[in-house]
């Protein structure tokens, strides 16, 4: 077992979170390596990006590389019940910031992000699998990571940032993991040729069909020519279709209208893939030298693209803390300044998350006479500017949510 060289930070996962935490500290004059359990480009899900993803992208200096790829441009969010639409345009929404970004095959996505990382002197080692973590009182730690080869290496580092995804790596070697308090879904998706999308709506956003009041569909058209379809429901929901998988997908787009006209006869890029239970949270996002980013912090539900909006903003403000830290600043408030600021995101996202399960949202979204203002400010939350107290629908996000949808609900009534 070799030491390879001390690092000043050693950031696990290769995804966005790691890629953007790890070029923000770099930039900042301090020695970096990523290692990452799998091969890139890899699939994940995850491929409608939120407007508030691109300032962290652009503080990672990552948007040259990620424009140069020509991803489809992604203006605003749709959403369809029994033929009544809600058209969101990120150009409408109340926060200043961008009102625009991008829909991404995300195996691409990802390698565009980690080759920059490279390119900026950051290596990353892929196929490397964190085994054990040992910190001692100063926050100086030994990961011991195993090679393809089956060899191991051991890495020293005085901070260690954790963005590792669905992976978990420091939740599960410490012991940190809990359940969620989300319903454990299920996802069945797809890449599919998309030949008559000329027929349909404009390709610049994702579209949200209602399938029934538990069970949705997410449409995700790319830059070339493929459209991401996804169905998200109970697990009960997807036992009435037997078969393969692909013939389960098959009768799945054949049940909702709009689908079946549009993808009937397209075929699918590669088997369609499931993923179950995927929320998950921890009881800290920090501690003695290392802090987590991203999903493993917590990862609520893929219905309104909170994932890499929570995992950019989270690896933006760890990064910067991690760098003041090295600096030698010894007043960081870890709590405040980035457990309590990363839950607010969540818990907004989660309010809205939970609205749209139990039926709240439907009568905001698809009431006769929406508000204008009251819209633009939803629609600021949708592009993830959950940060913005501001704006009513996020200070007070819970209990506004929930009161105009009564109202609302008791106008149609006496209507």
């Amino acid at each position: 077992m070799s030491i390879l060289k001390q690092v000043d930070v050693l950031v696990i996962g290769a995804g966005p979170s790691g890629t953007i935490a790890a070029s923000i500290v770099k930039q900042a004059g301090f020695t970096v390596q990523i290692v990452e359990k799998m091969v890139f480009p890899r699939f994940v899900i995850g491929e409608s990006l939120l407007p508030r993803c691109m300032e962290a992208l652009e503080e990672a200096k990552f948007l040259d590389a990620v424009k140069a790829k020509h991803f489809q441009q992604k203006d605003g969010a749709k959403f369809v019940m029994n033929g009544e639409v809600c058209d969101f345009n990120f150009s409408q929404q109340f926060t200043p910031g961008w009102n625009w970004t991008w829909q991404v095959p995300r195996a691409e996505f990802d390698k565009t992000l980690a080759d920059e990382c490279e390119k900026m002197g950051v290596p990353i080692h892929y196929e490397t699998e964190v085994t054990d973590i040992k910190i001692d009182e100063n926050g100086h730690s030994v990961t011991t990571v195993k090679k393809a080869d089956g060899t191991e290496e051991t890495i020293s580092a005085k901070f260690i940032i954790d963005g590792s995804g669905y992976g978990r790596v420091i939740p599960r070697l410490f012991g940190l993991d809990k359940p969620s308090t989300q319903y454990p879904r299920k996802t069945l998706f797809c890449h599919m040729t998309d030949p008559k999308r000329s027929e349909a709506v404009e390709p610049n956003r994702i579209t949200v069909y209602v399938h029934n009041l538990k069970t949705w569909i997410w449409v995700i058209p790319f830059s070339n020519g493929n459209t991401s379809v996804g169905y998200v429901g109970n697990p009960e929901f997807f036992e009435q279709f037997p078969g393969t998988a692909e013939e389960q997908f098959r009768a799945l787009i054949m049940a909702q209208p709009e689908l079946a006209t549009r993808f009937g006869d397209s075929e699918m890029i590669w088997e369609p893939r499931t993923l179950q239970s995927w929320s998950a949270t921890t009881d800290t996002f920090y501690g003695n030298g290392f802090v987590l980013t991203g999903n493993v912090t917590e990862f609520l539900d893929p219905v309104f693209s909170s994932g890499v909006t929570l995992a950019s903003v989270s690896a933006q403000l760890a990064s910067k803390m991690v760098i003041r830290h090295l600096n030698g600043d010894t007043n960081i408030d870890w709590e405040n300044d980035y457990m309590k600021a990363m839950m607010q995101g969540v818990d907004v996202f989660r309010t809205y998350v939970n609205g749209w399960y139990d039926g709240t949202l439907f009568n905001i979204f698809f009431a006769e006479n929406r508000n204008p203002e009251i819209m633009s400010q939803i629609c600021s939350v949708l592009a993830g500017y959950v940060w913005d107290e501001s704006n009513p629908f996020v200070k007070n996000h819970e209990k506004n949510v929930r009161t105009l949808s009564r109202y609302l609900e008791s106008q149609k009534a006496t209507a």
